[in-house]
C-alpha cells in the first residue's frame, strides 16, 4: 500500500490524470480497476500459497507458462518497476521544491531534492525490511487519514451543480478515452501485487499475503475512487478537467484550503512529500528482490543473489538499482525535462502499463500451472477467477494500446504512442531469447529458472531465502 502510495494517486496521479487525458470517468475507472485486480488476486494468492519466490510475476509465469516466458516476464518486471521508481523521482523533486523553495526562500531545482531522496533511498534499500516497514506504515497510516478528511471536506462543500455522481456512473467505462484512464487507474494500484515479492521474509506468508493483498486492493480502490469523485464534487463534474489542468497537483489542497485553514493544507503537502518518498522506497526494494531472485537462480549474475549480512537484504540489487536511478535523474535534469510530464506521469504510466502486461501473463500462467497441480484448490481459484481476469485485463491492455496517445497527451500521429509500449517487446524477446541461451549453455541454470528457495536441489547446493522468516 506504500508503493501505491494513495496520497500520491489522489493529489498527483488522479489531478494528472484529468488534465493529461480530459476524462471525467476517472473515479469509476479507478473502482472498474479495483474489482479487476480483486479478480486478478484470487488465482495470484492461491498460487503463492504453493509457491514462495521474492520473484512473484517472474516465477509465476516460469512455472505456469514455461521457463522462456517467465525469464521474458522478468525482464519486463525489472523494466516496469525500474520505471515506476524512477519515475517518481520526478514527482518527488517537482512537489518537494514547490513546497520548501517559496518558504526557505530558495531556487534550488527539482532535481536537488531528487537527490536528496535518492540517498536516503540507497541508505534504507540496503537496511532490514522491518525497519522500512515502520518507515512506511507510519507515513500510510498518517497519509490515508489526511485523503479520508480531505474527501469529506470536498463532498461537504459541493459546486453550484450540487452533488453530482456524474464522474461515477458506468457509462463512462465504454467511452472514448477509457484505456487512458484505466492505466492510469491501474497505476495507482501498482504496488499492492508485490505482498509476494517479500513472502520469504514473513512469519506466516499462507495466511499474511492473502490477508494483505485483498485489504490492499480494497482500501486503495475505495479511497482512490472516492477521492478522485469527491474532486469532481467540489469543482463540478463539468469543470474538473479545466481545473486540474490549471491547478495540477495543488488542485486537491486549493480545493479545501478556504474550509480547513492554511495549517492543515500544510500538513497535507508534507503527507504528499512523505507518500511520495514511500513509494520510492517501496518500488525500490521491490526492484532490489526481483533482482535477487534472478540472480540466485543464475538468470542474472550470481553476485546479484547475496544478501547483507548485517541485514539480509539484497544488498547488491539495491546498489544497482541506486545507480540506475542516478543515471536517469542526470539525463532528465540535463535535458531540463518537465519532471511532472516527462518523468512521474509518463515514466510512471508506461510502468503501470508493464505491470498491467505482467498481470495479464500471470494470470494466465495460474490457469497452467493449476491445470497441471490442483492442490486441493476450489474451481472458483484455479479456473474461474483466473479464466475471468485474464480476459478482463487483456482486454484493459488491448484498449490501453489503443489509446496510448491520449494518454501521453499527445497526437495521434507522434511515434511516442508506439515507442513506449514498445520497450516491453524487446525486454520479452530479450528474455526469451537469453532462456534458450542458457538452456542450450547451461542446462543446470535453465532447469532452476521458477525453483526460487529450492533451486538448490538443481545445483546441488542450499539456496536459502533472503533471510530466517522467524526473525523477520
Amino acid at each position: 500500500m506504500s508503493a501505491a502510495a494513495p496520497l500520491t494517486v489522489v493529489a498527483g496521479g488522479a489531478t494528472t490524470g484529468y488534465a493529461i487525458t480530459g476524462v471525467t470517468g476517472i473515479p469509476v475507472a479507478y473502482l472498474a480497476t479495483a474489482a479487476i485486480l480483486a479478480l486478478f488476486a484470487v488465482g495470484y494468492v492461491a498460487m503463492s500459497r504453493h509457491i514462495l519466490n521474492a520473484g512473484a510475476f517472474y516465477t509465476y509465469i516460469s512455472r505456469g507458462l514455461g521457463k522462456p516466458a517467465g525469464v521474458a516476464g522478468a525482464m519486463v518486471a525489472l523494466l516496469a518497476y525500474n520505471a515506476m521508481q524512477i519515475g517518481l523521482y520526478g514527482g518527488f523533486g517537482a512537489v518537494t521544491s514547490d513546497f520548501f523553495n517559496p518558504r526557505l526562500g530558495l531556487d534550488l531545482g527539482w532535481w536537488v531534492y531528487a537527490l536528496v531522496a535518492w540517498a536516503i533511498v540507497a541508505v534504507l534499500g540496503v537496511s532490514r525490511v522491518d525497519l522500512n516497514g515502520l518507515v512506511l506504515a507510519v507515513m500510510l497510516t498518517a497519509e490515508i487519514l489526511v485523503a479520508v478528511v480531505f474527501d469529506a471536506v470536498m463532498v461537504s462543500h459541493p459546486a453550484d451543480a450540487g452533488l453530482s455522481l456524474a464522474t461515477l456512473s458506468p457509462h463512462h467505462l465504454v467511452t472514448a478515452g477509457i484505456g487512458a484512464a484505466l492505466v492510469t487507474a491501474i497505476t495507482g494500484f501498482v504496488g499492492f501485487e508485490a505482498t509476494v515479492v517479500f513472502s520469504e521474509e514473513t512469519r506466516d506468508p499462507k495466511r499474511t499475503i492473502a490477508r494483505a493483498t485483498y485489504i490492499a486492493v480494497v482500501v486503495t480502490g475505495l479511497l482512490y475512487g472516492l477521492s478522485a469523485w469527491a474532486m469532481s464534487v467540489a469543482t463540478g463534474p463539468d469543470r474538473i478537467v479545466t481545473a486540474a489542468t490549471e491547478d495540477g497537483t495543488e488542485l486537491v489542497f486549493n480545493l479545501v484550503l478556504p474550509h480547513v485553514g492554511q495549517g492543515m493544507v500544510t500538513g497535507g503537502h508534507v503527507l504528499f512529500i512523505t507518500s511520495l518518498f514511500a513509494a520510492l522506497l517501496s518500488f525500490h526494494n521491490t526492484v532490489a528482490r526481483y533482482s535477487f531472485a534472478l540472480g540466485r537462480e543464475g538468470v542474472l549474475p550470481a553476485w546479484l543473489g547475496r544478501t547483507s549480512r548485517r541485514s539480509g537484504a539484497p544488498a547488491a540489487g539495491s546498489l544497482i538499482q541506486t545507480l540506475l536511478a542516478l543515471v536517469a535523474l542526470i539525463v532528465y535534469a540535463a535535458l531540463g525535462a518537465d519532471p511532472i510530464v516527462h518523468l512521474f506521469f509518463w515514466v510512471t504510466v508506461t510502468g503501470g502499463l508493464g505491470v498491467l502486461i505482467l498481470m495479464t501473463g500471470t494470470s494466465a500462467a495460474v490457469l497452467g500451472y493449476f491445470n497441471r497441480e490442483r492442490h486441493g484448490e476450489s474451481v472458483w481459484r484455479r479456473r474461474i477467477a483466473p479464466a475471468l481476469a485474464t480476459a478482463l485485463l487483456g482486454v484493459v491492455v488491448w484498449v490501453t494500446l489503443a489509446e496510448f496517445s491520449t494518454l501521453l497527451g499527445v497526437a495521434p500521429a507522434s511515434p511516442l504512442r508506439w515507442i513506449f509500449p514498445a520497450v516491453y517487446a524487446v525486454a520479452a524477446l530479450v528474455g526469451v531469447g537469453w532462456a534458450l541461451i542458457l538452456r542450450a549453455s547451461n542446462p543446470a541454470v535453465y532447469e532452476a529458472i521458477g525453483l526460487g528457495v529450492h533451486s538448490g536441489a538443481t545445483f546441488g547446493a542450499t539456496r536459502p531465502p533472503l533471510v530466517d522468516p522467524t526473525h523477520a
